[in-house]
């Protein structure tokens, strides 16, 4: 994702003639094919202009800013965890600007008392459900990370046999996410978890270090790499495990978190291994073809080249990027052994389906039980949509496809069976 909010402290401005600017301002910031609705709050508090930010598509609310200047005409606004500024003039009702991220000034006009449009995500399950959850916490002692998450029991699982429950831990893609994979409203894993209750299957999903109610540990956002991420779903593997009271303990990834998969079922830490659109190829390759898919999509006539690329990459200075363009995925899968569900959309622009499916099915060993398989007018997300494009998936109301869903549970189910 473009945006990583994390909470900061900032200092209150006393009001001036600032206080014209109180109540809320949004609007759309585009990069790319992704577009962000951004809100920025301006409240009165004890004599003080308070400043927050909301980025409702990323479920971001009510983020403490740091404020450089304000008045009645202009703002200068100052994020310091994501390297990001946002400075405007305002012209009666509106803020014209640039909001500026990582050497990236992209043009931002807010528009006060504006509301953002109602959204619908008719599949995101609404209490009370007909099963138990609990709030967990679990360590990951290695990096000092403490992570929280939602244990999901299935329906009936009382009265279910102890030790016979299948479950699954989730692990989302790149990036800092929440336990429920949350982007542009709509929160696939908290899908994922209401479909797999509601047929037998328990799972864990948890917010990433950094994020949520988990903490950063010694190696942040900035400077975590996927196999920082590996250790945090190891830690919640061996809490499950601690637990007792299931059966077959397996990994759900999705993109990047399809690589974390992988490296497990390589530990021989899991049961069974759900890739959902991981990398199959080296990240090098597999990235490149991301970025020469979306270019086509969007018209562009260039192509890059892997060198091309390789060269952008490590002139970002991304520790994380850095890292992972180096991955070469294959000698994980190749030592995985227990059975692999490995899906993705064959729309999907960010992690190329025939490549990288191609590139599991001549690493995987044979299993009689592991399945391969593509999905038509998927895309990234697992949505039925037209392009593929980033920019669909905000408008998209289906946050994940039940086809898919059916086959999961299906499949996992299948695995308990003599």
């Amino acid at each position: 994702m473009l945006l990583s909010f994390v909470a900061m402290t900032a200092a209150p401005q006393v009001a001036t003639k600032a206080d014209a600017l109180i109540g809320s301002w949004s609007g759309k910031l585009k990069v790319g094919g992704m577009s962000l609705t951004l809100v920025i709050n301006f409240e009165q508090a004890d004599g003080y202009v308070k400043c927050t930010i909301d980025s409702p598509d990323q479920g971001a609310k009510g983020i403490p800013i740091k404020k450089e200047f304000l008045s009645e005409d202009s703002v200068s606004l100052n994020v310091e965890t994501i390297h990001a500024t946002y400075r405007a003039r305002v012209e009666g009702e509106k803020m014209v600007g640039t909001f500026t991220q990582n050497g990236m000034n992209i043009p931002l006009t807010l528009a006060k008392g504006e509301r953002v449009r109602p959204i619908k995500r008719p599949q995101n399950p609404v209490e009370p459900y007909p099963y138990k959850t609990q709030e967990v916490t679990f360590y990951n002692n290695a990096d000092h990370v403490t992570l929280v998450g939602t244990l999901t029991y299935p329906v009936g699982f009382e009265t279910m046999k102890r030790g016979k429950v299948p479950v699954v831990i989730m692990v989302t893609g790149s990036g800092l996410e929440n336990r429920d994979e949350e982007i542009f409203q709509h929160k696939p894993f908290l899908v994922i978890a209401d479909y797999l209750a509601r047929h037998g299957i328990a799972s864990l999903r948890y917010d990433d270090r950094g994020i949520g109610a988990s903490s950063g540990g010694d190696r942040m956002e900035a400077e975590a790499t996927t196999l920082d991420y590996k250790r945090d779903a190891e830690a919640g593997i061996e809490f499950l495990r601690s637990m007792k009271q299931f059966g077959k303990i397996g990994v759900i990834g999705h993109s990047e978190g399809g690589n974390v998969a992988f490296m497990l079922g390589a530990s021989k830490s899991v049961d069974f291994v759900v890739s959902l659109a991981g990398v199959g190829v080296k990240a090098d390759s597999a990235l490149t073809a991301q970025s020469n898919r979306i270019l086509e999509l969007q018209g562009q006539s260039i192509k890059l080249s892997v060198a091309m690329f390789r060269l952008n990459a490590m002139a970002a200075n991304n520790p994380w990027l850095r890292w992972f363009i180096d991955y070469d995925p294959t000698p994980d899968i190749a030592a995985t052994r227990c059975p692999v569900l490995a899906v993705n959309g064959d729309k999907d622009c960010q992690v190329i389906s025939q490549l990288n499916l191609s590139g599991i099915r001549k690493a995987l060993p044979k299993n009689k039980k592991s399945v391969i398989k593509e999905y038509p007018s998927l895309n990234h997300l697992f949505q039925h949509c037209q392009t593929g494009l980033v920019d669909e998936y905000g408008d998209i109301e289906e946050t994940f496809s039940p086809e898919v869903l059916n086959d999961i549970a299906v499949w996992i189910g299948g695995l308990n069976a003599k």
